[in-house]
């Protein structure tokens, strides 16, 4: 690898990481490098807007070239574009919000969002990164993954997010093996308390993993239908991400998917 294009990454990594702004030493302390190879690299960035430096604090943040490198990914990829239209017709079966999401790294990346439809306010969360233990989505992607890819997702950190959140390897492997079983993922307040969710994994035309689409919503929403029998807006999520796929839906993908 290229020393100052690593670095470069590792600076940009930091930035992303949560905090709004730090500094040039705060920065060097997280990436293990001098301040003078820190600030060269600061001003290489921000020459290309990559980052931003507040004119009365001196502190950086990532910069708009970052936005416009995260849209052209957005506006490449084939799993978004061909989701779009189930993801419209999910939501409004289901009265919540649907998410489209890929795997990257230990994480997955909401690709797509489109909102509960109602009147409420929401938050638009396309490019959120959420670990993949700890949600629907990322069971629905790892659950179908080849062994080996299976076990280095496993070995990773697993972290909670919640109380709820599994974080053994017994217990993933036990739930993943449900979601082989049945062909979509369950999520009870996992990543965040108060949600829920279940998806299903959407699968390319050589059989590869590619993504998933689920349905999020309240999680007391989910507690009161699980007393009533399901609806069909709560079954359509797996048909829809069969319709992702431009293949064949198999059995697991054609079952009725339901809250409880």
């Amino acid at each position: 690898m290229i020393q100052s294009v690593q670095r470069a990454a590792q600076i940009l990594a930091v930035l992303g990481s949560g905090t709004p702004r730090l500094g040039v030493t705060e920065i060097a302390d997280r990436v293990g490098l001098a301040k003078p190879t820190v600030h060269g690299l600061l001003r290489t960035l921000e020459a290309h807007e990559l980052v931003a430096q507040d004119p009365d604090t001196g502190k950086y943040s990532l910069g708009p070239g970052v936005l416009q490198l995260g849209n052209a990914y957005l506006d490449g990829s084939d799993l978004r574009a061909r989701s779009l239209r189930w993801a419209e017709s999910l939501a409004e079966r289901a009265g919540e919000a649907v998410w489209v999401a890929t795997l990257s790294g230990s994480r997955v990346i909401v690709l797509h969002h489109v909102f509960r439809p109602d009147d409420t306010v929401q938050i638009l969360e396309v490019g959120a990164a959420i670990p993949w233990h700890a949600c629907a989505l990322g069971h629905a992607i790892v659950a179908f993954l080849p062994e080996a890819h299976r076990a280095r997702a496993l070995a990773g950190e697993l972290a909670p997010l919640t109380g709820r959140t599994k974080t053994t390897r017994t217990a993933l492997n036990r739930a993943l093996a449900r979601v082989r079983q049945r062909g979509y993922a369950v999520e009870d307040q996992e990543a965040t308390v108060g949600d829920a969710a279940i998806a299903a994994p959407i699968v390319s035309r050589d059989g590869v993993v590619a993504g998933a689409i689920g349905v999020v919503g309240a999680a007391d929403r989910r507690r009161r239908r699980a007393s009533r029998p399901p609806g069909g807006r709560y079954r359509a999520c797996s048909s829809c991400a069969s319709r992702s796929r431009s293949a064949p839906s198999s059995p697991r993908a054609s079952r009725r998917v339901r809250w409880s």
